[in-house]
């Protein structure tokens, strides 16, 4: 498919309510938005860097200018026939794998229109629903806390993650346990300890967490590794797994039980592929992870979760978690299981809205062969 436009947007949604970690605090979500125009189809992908690098050091501002400066002159005007060939395009620009990835995305969304079928077909996917689970940001105290977590078991969550910190941990997962002793609970830390908290740590084996994520730096493998034969509870590597080597790296070393896949974070679909084919292989379970996406995210995300090696529920929540209005339709919504169904038209399988696409737009650049 030769790229014949590419079409940048840098847009900006409010969120329906903040969203706090152990290191940054959200009310309005930016990302940029890619299109890729081939043979009358536009493909979609979603940019997932934030406004600040907090969780990476990718921003808006830095994707933008990798986007216009790098990636688009060496793919503009090119004919590539598989997401293979585009990433062996992309493989001398070393990192920026939030900016690859929007491309590529877009990329897989043109090829799954082009052959008729669905992306999560095209990808290998075998669900025609996956498991939502939901993240919960840290809240002002506890009782707002429990709040927040009964309104959204009312509303069918199957499992809940909370954000912890130092000083945010033991009592309120404690509490947490107390109020809600049969729920699937776990916690993500971001990188927000050491191994110097050992002894705290040690405490979240008594709150039968379904995994502990992230507990401790964004780039380290060497000591969730110590720590991990430490503890009873399983550790989830996020940040620290950047691409499929460090994936095989974390498993032969013992970092992790369990990895969050998320296609932003490792460069890309393919990449999000090859990790779970790994831990598939290998007996480890992996879950989706989330990025405050919008539709346009939320609907590659889904595709993937929809793999067999997906078996815990994941960061993909109804689009009503997050905005009042998305950019697509239709919206993804809870069902009564706690489940999110997986779209089943050519592509991404939703439409995206030009109207509310244009009123969330901030800047925009067109380029073209």
């Amino acid at each position: 498919m030769k790229i014949e436009l590419i079409e940048l947007r840098h847009i900006e949604m409010e969120l329906v309510e903040p969203f706090e970690t152990s290191g940054w605090r959200e009310t309005v979500r930016p990302c940029i938005i890619v299109a890729l125009h081939s043979d009358g189809l536009t493909g979609y992908g979603e940019c997932v860097a934030g406004a600040g690098p907090w969780y990476s050091y990718e921003t808006v501002e830095t994707a933008w200018h990798i986007f216009k400066d790098f990636l688009i002159p060496v793919v503009l005007g090119k004919d590539f026939s598989s997401a293979e060939e585009l990433q062996a395009q992309l493989k001398p620009i070393r990192g920026h794998p939030m900016a690859k990835a929007g491309l590529e995305a877009a990329f897989w969304d043109l090829l799954a229109q082009a052959q008729g079928v669905s992306l999560a077909t095209l990808l290998g996917g075998t669900k025609d629903r996956i498991e939502s689970g939901i993240s919960i940001g840290i809240q002002k105290d506890i009782p707002t806390l429990l709040r927040v977590i009964a309104q959204r078991r009312a509303q069918g969550y199957q499992r809940i993650k909370l954000k912890i910190k130092p000083g945010w941990d033991i009592e309120v997962l404690r509490a947490v346990r107390e109020h809600f002793p049969d729920i699937k609970l776990m916690a993500d830390a971001n990188a927000a300890y050491t191994i110097a908290d050992l002894p705290c740590l040690k405490q979240l084996d008594g709150f039968g967490l379904l995994m502990l994520e992230q507990p401790l730096d964004y780039d380290d493998l060497i000591d969730h590794a110590a720590l991990q034969r430490e503890l009873q509870t399983p550790i989830c590597l996020d940040e620290s797994i950047k691409t499929p080597d460090d994936a095989r790296k974390a498993l032969d070393i013992g970092a992790c039980q369990i990895i969050n896949i998320k296609p932003g974070r490792v460069g890309g679909l393919l990449n999000a592929k090859k990790i779970h084919d790994l831990c598939f292989s290998r007996g480890v379970p992996v879950w989706c992870g989330g990025m405050l996406e919008t539709g346009i995210g939320r609907a590659a995300n889904v595709a993937l979760a929809s793999l067999p090696g997906f078996v815990l529920p994941n960061d993909i929540s109804a689009s009503a978690r997050y905005w009042k209005e998305d950019i697509i339709e239709p919206p993804f919504v809870l069902e009564r299981d706690g489940t999110i169904r997986v779209p089943t038209g050519p592509g991404l399988g939703v439409r995206v809205v030009p109207e509310r696409l244009e009123r969330a737009t901030h800047r925009r650049a067109e380029f073209v062969a």
